[in-house]
């Protein structure tokens, strides 16, 4: 091999290098660039319910800490959550809050009524 052709060689093996090291930083640093996401929430924004009792499910993807109307509530090493609210009588709004360990966060709200079935 002449000389041209191990420097082209050598400086595409750098390259290469450090283009490896660029996107592992970029994986390694993924929940610092994308944050804490609150996702799929089971709860549809200005629905009706007629049971006084509703599940509210969902993912808080990369969060430590995740409040339901103030109330700190558990999640798993995934971030999925699972609690029971109550709803009174009328319109009821339901806040979930999400905070990831760089103390970005997250908030959902929705608005629901609860209208008591008729019984005849």
């Amino acid at each position: 091999m002449n000389a041209s052709v191990k420097k082209i060689t050598k400086i595409a093996i750098l390259c290469l290098f450090f283009l490896f090291i660029i996107v592992y930083a970029f994986f390694r640093s993924h929940d610092l660039i994308f944050g804490v996401k609150i996702k799929n929430v089971d709860i549809v924004d200005g629905a009706v319910f007629t049971d006084s009792v509703l599940q509210v499910t969902g993912n808080a993807k990369n969060a430590i800490n995740l409040t339901l109307n103030g109330r700190e509530i558990s999640i798993d090493q995934e971030g999925n959550f699972n609690e029971v609210v109550a709803l009174l009588l009328g319109y009821n709004v339901i806040s979930i809050k999400a905070i990831d360990k760089f103390g970005y966060g997250d908030e959902k709200n929705y608005k629901l009524i609860y209208s008591a079935p008729i019984h005849e």
